[in-house]
Order: structure tokens, then sequence, then C-alpha cells
């Protein structure tokens, strides 16, 4: 590259005297910023809102950091980042700490409260969704807030909480929105600049560590493109077709072939074992890797199975470290909980370099193999695709054994954007000049879809939003109905869906002026020829009718159906269209005509259920909310809370409004502690697989039975109604971890609560933080008896691996 010219470095001067805040940035930053950066953080510190879409890796973090650094230059301004998930959430926690110092930072994750009145706030967006509804006094002097990932919006259950976020936040803060690389980036920019005012939209597509591509067939790691001078086009490597045809064989020439070491084991599909790869990537020094597996059961497995052929990819002085962390990390975990935990076996592999990282993990599990992988001491780590989503865990290498997965209820290829979003782990900043995916080869892998799908960078950011009843009570109070619609129609969901429309009403248009033309084309001097071609489609329809319907029906019928025949086709005869020398050619154009007219007829009607789609949804949502009586008139006839509405407003949640009627008619007065709790994770629990219902005699005794059925037969009136107003409504209550939270509440050991429950301790942990979650939101809203039960709930359940943090 040639040095700049004179007049280059004469901007260059000026851009940073105008931005006196990001010189002083770049003076303290590792290294300089890339032009993204650059452009994002100017923008940042001249007042306005950006929407960053770059790549995994690329260093977006980089802008919101500079966000706090502009925070913290006035003595009062605070900034908020919210993270989509509490893991990360922890790991951006302890990272401002490290630069800032414990008094400046605060940490809110709904089961963690640390500092919140710090002037930067590390927080899940659903935290900050429930303060801004709140009106709470934490919001003052906040000038701006991160949304990392906000590419979740999409998410089909938590998504809409980011949209939420984003219309309520004070128009004088500043919002800094990071995202992966999505291909309608300037649509999401455009709603953003609609609902938030000046809002720059800055895309990256280069990646700041280049990713070389591979697939491994047998023992041979191949190019997946090109290297010839080509590859700029993609062009597939031919020698990696050469080998799809060969079925994955190399052939060998002459007789003096001898097998690498990790050679050896490659099956009949052209497969090499877990061990052959990690044995290729450690002689090209290509470690530490990352596996992809998109099973948590087959991670466990590739751990197991590794380590029985003895790998060992550290160094004594790497084991005495690890061992050292590990201690410290898990000393207040009990000796008994360690036992069941596995803890043993899972040192064992950390010290020979290999871990597995997945949600069935305890988190304390889960966050001291990022933390040895970040220090470069643990080398292969077997993980699900959750560990793409954020987490700050680079790898030289990312290696993907297949390239499909099960999505619930069938096995399905992954996406261009999962396979960016996973191959984006690939290659560390200031480490690695290049990052490596690798492919295993299966039998029948097709070359150019795989290249296919690593060429393909984006995928499009779809909303997710709906109104919910929690939403319509906190709207109605703070701005009433008619706002509270105006501002729902400023969602994304609509802003997309009126996008939807234009496109709808052009073709519209188009379709009319053929329509036109068809009609002029279909013009008879002897008579209304629409009129004629109307009796030949009712005489066809009448026909087809009859030869479906055959000797059905009986005589009387099938001369009833005849007489209908001969009429239509007597007054077609009669028509005096019916004598035209061009019938057939006006017929044609008719049918023509017909058959636009039926598709325009449904676009419009597209069009009309998407205008006001979203507002649409929240009248019927209010109209379930009247017929309960949580909303209610005042003598203006103006819909304000009731004392109920006024409850509902701080329960959140998918069964929201089952919640509010279950204290409400007193469901659940009866209760203790364990069976409130039980009662709590039956409300909250999702089954992975079954239907979630516990037989009878697996739930717990006492007052819990004759609750839960009062609280299912609720449901199904809920459910009716919510039917009956055109709304989705939810599922039945799983009911399959029911008794083991009731026992883990009254305190039974760990190792008897996850036999009957029969899940991994991280997701035990997890339902356990969302039941304490609800049973925190009912302490706060229930009268009487029901709190207090459900502050005692509270205790029992947060207890022992449940109440563990790494951060607190």
């Amino acid at each position: 590259m040639s040095d700049p010219t004179p007049a280059e470095r004469f901007a260059a001067a000026a851009a940073l005297r105008k931005h006196p805040r990001l010189k002083a940035f770049r003076e303290q930053a590792a290294f300089d910023l890339d032009p993204f950066q650059q452009t994002a953080c100017a923008a940042l510190e001249e007042g306005r809102s950006v929407l960053v879409a770059a790549p995994t890796g690329a260093g977006k973090t980089i802008v919101a950091e500079f966000g706090v650094f502009l925070a913290m230059f006035d003595p009062r301004a605070k900034i908020f980042y919210t993270a989509p998930m509490k893991a990360l959430s922890n790991q951006k926690y302890n990272e401002f700490v490290a630069t800032y110092g414990a008094s400046e930072v605060g940490l809110l994750t709904g089961d963690t409260n640390i500092n919140a009145s710090a002037r930067i706030v590390v927080m899940t967006t659903e935290v900050l969704r429930n303060m801004l509804y709140a009106d709470s006094d934490l919001l003052r002097d906040l000038a701006y807030v991160v949304m990392d990932e906000v590419h979740y919006l999409a998410d089909r259950f938590r998504g809409a909480v980011w949209e939420e976020v984003i219309i309520h936040l004070p128009s004088h803060v500043a919002l800094i929105s990071l995202s992966a690389t999505v291909s309608n980036a300037e649509e999401f920019g455009d709603w953003l600049q609609a609902v938030r005012g000046d809002t720059d939209v800055i895309v990256s597509e280069t990646r700041p560590v280049p990713l070389e591509q591979h697939v491994v067939v047998r023992s041979k790691m191949v190019d997946l493109f090109d290297s010839s001078g080509q590859a700029a086009t993609n062009r597939v490597n031919p020698e990696l077709v050469q080998l799809a045809r060969a079925g994955g064989h190399t052939p060998h020439r002459g007789r003096q072939h001898h097998p690498r070491r990790w050679e050896k084991r490659a099956d009949g599909d052209g497969r090499a074992s877990r061990a052959d790869i990690v044995g290729m990537l450690q002689q090209r020094n290509l470690l530490p890797a990352i596996f992809f597996i998109f099973s948590r059961a087959g991670c466990d497995g590739a751990v197991t199975q590794l380590l029985r052929t003895g790998v060992r990819l550290t160094e004594a002085h790497e084991r005495e470290e690890i061992r050292q962390i590990v201690e410290e990390r898990c000393r207040t975990l009990r000796d008994d909980d360690l036992a069941v935990l596995g803890y043993w076996e899972w040192l064992d592999g950390l010290q020979r370099g290999v871990a597995a990282h997945h949600a069935g993990m305890l988190p304390a599990f889960k966050e001291v193999v990022e933390e040895l992988f970040q220090k470069k001491l643990v080398k292969v780590v077997f993980a699900t695709e959750t560990l793409a989503l954020g987490i700050n865990m680079p790898a030289r290498t990312v290696v993907l054994e297949k390239l499909e997965k099960f999505n619930g209820e069938a096995r399905v290829p992954i996406t261009p954007g999962e396979y960016t979003q996973l191959t984006g782990r690939a290659g560390r900043r200031g480490i690695d000049t290049q990052g490596h995916s690798v492919i295993q080869w299966t039998g029948g892998l097709d070359p150019q879809a795989v290249a296919s799908l690593a060429s393909r960078r984006t995928y499009p950011l779809n909303s997710s939003f709906r109104p919910t009843y929690n939403m319509a009570v906190n709207l109605i109070e703070q701005f009433g109905r008619q706002r509270t619609r105006e501002i729902l129609e400023s969602s994304f969901a609509q802003f997309q869906a009126d996008r939807a429309v234009v496109d709808l009403a052009r073709t519209v248009r188009k379709q009319q002026a053929s329509l036109e033309g068809y009609a002029q084309s279909m013009q008879c001097h002897l008579g209304d020829f629409g009129e004629y071609a109307a009796l030949r489609r009712e005489l066809s329809d009448l026909e087809r009718l009859r030869a479906q319907k055959g000797e059905a029906g009986g005589r009387a019928e099938r001369d009833r159906r005849q007489r209908q025949i001969e009429g239509v086709r007597t007054r077609m005869r009669k028509h005096p269209c019916h004598g035209c020398a061009d019938r057939e050619a006006h017929s044609r154009w008719a049918e023509r005509w017909w058959r636009l007219k039926r598709e325009t007829d449904k676009v419009s009607r597209q069009i009309h259920g998407r205008t006001g789609a979203v507002a649409q949804v929240f009248d019927r949502v209010v109209d379930v909310l009247r017929r309960l009586d949580y909303l209610v008139p005042d003598e203006h006839g103006r819909l304000g809370l009731s004392h109920d509405g006024r409850a509902l407003r701080r329960i959140y949640g998918e069964r929201d409004l089952l919640v509010a009627e279950s204290l409400r008619t007193g469901l659940w007065n009866d209760l203790d502690a364990p069976s409130l709790a039980a009662m709590a994770c039956a409300i909250v629990f999702e089954a992975r697989r079954d239907d979630g219902q516990a037989p009878e005699y697996a739930l717990p005794r006492g007052a819990f039975r004759p609750a839960l059925e009062r609280t299912q037969l609720l449901w199904a009136e809920l459910d009716d109604l919510e039917q009956e107003h055109q709304l989705p409504g939810t599922i039945m209550l799983a009911t399959t971890l029911a008794l083991p939270m009731y026992q883990w509440a009254k305190g039974a050991p760990l190792e008897k609560v996850l036999r009957d429950a029969g899940l991994a301790a991280g997701d035990f942990v997890r339902w356990c933080k969302q039941t304490i979650d609800l049973l925190d939101q009912i302490s706060v809203v229930a009268d009487g008896p029901v709190g207090r039960t459900a502050r005692a709930a509270l205790d029992g359940v947060r207890r022992g691996i449940v109440a563990y943090s790494s951060v607190a």
C-alpha cells in the first residue's frame, strides 16, 4: 500500500480534531480501529445512534466500548449494556470491572443484582424492558444503551422484547445496536431512523482475520475453494470434486505409502475419526479448535471417545495451572455435589486439554471451560451451536462434523446464516493471521452445495413482535389505548408489513392494468362476454362436481344436479355471445381475465390483512382483558386498569394472564412453599420432546393436586376465550418437573433430584432460575399469605448449585 498523500494526511488530521474523544480512545486501544469501527464511533461522538452489522469476530463491541468511554467523560451520564444471555452479561460485566473498577459497574440479570445504580450497568434485555415499564429511577441520566446481538429480535420467543425496548427508550438516549451481518440491515436501519431519529447504518462484511475453508477426506485436508488464482470466484477445488466422485477414497500411487499415525482409523465412507482430526490439527499447528456437534450427548460422548484414545494436548505446567483455576472456581461447591456432577472426570479432561460446552452443563463448569479456552489451556472443545452466540471464545479452527441438525421435528440443513455464525469463531484477532474452518467429509456430501453455503454470508432479519397481555396493560397505563395503538403500529413488525404492502399494492396496480387489457380483448359486439364466460365457468364447475360425486346422494340428488346443468346450458345457448364467430378466442381472454382477477383479489386480501395487523392483534388482546375486567372504562369511557390490571403489569412471561387469573381467583392460596415452587415450575417449564404431562402418581401430594387441577381448568377456559378472539393461546402446563422441583424446594439432595428429573445439571439450574423469576414476581404481586409463601419458596429453590454465581 502506498503512503498517504499530503491531502489524505490533512483530511485524517482534521477528522481527529473533529473527534477528540475518538482520538483519545484510539490512542489507548490495543490495535488501531478498522474503518467501519471509526465511522460508527465518529457518528456516536457526533450524537447519533448507530446500527453496526458485521461478521462474528469483526470487533463490533469496540463501538460499544467507545460508547462506555464517552459516557465516562460525562460525570453524570450512565450507559446500559444489554445482552441476550446471562453468560454474555456475566462476561461483559467482568470485562468492564477489569477496565473501570467494580465501583463503576453493575450487573442485573433477573437472579443477580450487583451495584444497580452504577454508571455502567450490564443487564439482560428483559430487565431493561421491565425498567422501562416501571419507569424506574435507575433510568435517570441514562445517555446510551447498547443492544448487543440485536438480531435476536427475530427470536420467536424473546424477540419482541428488543422491539419493546427500542420503541420505549426515551428519545434522548443514543442507541448502539450491534448485529450479525443481516441481508436487510438497511431496512432495519430505516425503521430505527423512523422510531429513534438520527441513526447511522454501518455495514461491514470484511472479516478482520481471513477464513480458510477446508474439507477433511480420510487422512487428507483439502481446500474447499480452488487456490490456483481463481479462488475469488468461489470455484470449488477440482481435487475435492474428484475425491467426491471417488466416494472419499484417496488413490495411492505405488506401494511405498506409509500411513501417518492419524490416518489409520478412517471409516468406510471417508470419515476420519475425531482423534485423527485432532492429531492432524495439532501437527499443522491449527489448535485450539472448536468442534461443533448439534447434540449435547454428542458433545459429552466426543470428549469420552477422545480421552479413551489417550490423547494429551497439554504440558505439565499447563496441567498445574488448569488444576489451580478449577479448584479456585469450584471451591464453593459441596463435595457430595461434585461427585454427582462428574467433577473428577471433567477435571481429567480439562487437564488433558479437552472439554465439552453446552447448555446441559452446570453454568459454573461452562464458565471455567470458557476461561481456560481463552487462556489457551484447553485446546479442543466439543460444543453445541449456543457457543456461537456472542460469547468471546474464538479459536484458530472451527470443525463442523455435519452440515445438518435436528430442529425438534426433523433433521434439516444448517442455513448460510448459521454457517457464518459458527465459522465466525475461527480466527483470533491479534493472534492468528488466518482462521480455519474444517468440514468433515460424509458420504454423499456435495462440494458445490458446501461451497454455496460457505460463500453466502447473510440472512434476513424478520420481526417476531406480537402484543401480549402484560404489554397491553403497561402501555395503556402509560399512554392510553389510542396512543398505544399508534405505538404498536411503529413496531418493526408493522414496518415490515407496511413495506410488503407497498410491494403488494404495486403488484395489484400492475395486475389491474393487465385486467383492463384482457377485458378489452374479450369484448364482444353481440353482448356482455364477461356474463357469458361466467355461465361457462358455472357449467364447468357443475360438471366437475357431478363427476366427483358420481352415484353418491341417491337418484333424487343426481336428478337435481342434472337439472342444474341443463338449466345453465340452456341459458348459455340463449346468450347473444354464444353465436359469436370469435367466441373461443374471446373465451381464452376471459379465462385469463378470471384467473388474474382471482389472484388479484387474493393479493388485495393480503393487503387488508397486513394493514394495521399488529394493532388488530392488540385490539383482540384488549377485548380479552375487558372481558376479564383487567381493563375497565371510566366515566368518560376511557379504558384504564383495574386493581387486577395493575397486578398484571408486574407479571412477565408466556403465561402472564394465567398467573394473574390464578392469583386473582385464589387458586394457589392453600399451597405451601415447596408446592408453590412446583406450581411455578409447571407454569414456566417447556418439555423438550414429550407432551410434558406427568402421571398423577408422579405429582406432589397434598394441596398441590387439586390446585393443579383447578389451574389446568382455568387454562382451558382462557384458551377457549383466546380462540374466540382469534388469539393463539398457550400450550398446556408441563408437569414433568413439578415433583423434582417440589423435592428440591423441600431440601432433597442433588443426586436424587437430578435422577428423578432425568435432566442434566445445567438444564435443572436453568429451570430453577426460571422458576425463581416467576416466584419473585408472585412475591411482589400477591397479597398476604401467597406473597409470603412465594418468598419462602424462593429461599427453598435458591440453594446449592442453583445459588452458585461466579460474579457475585
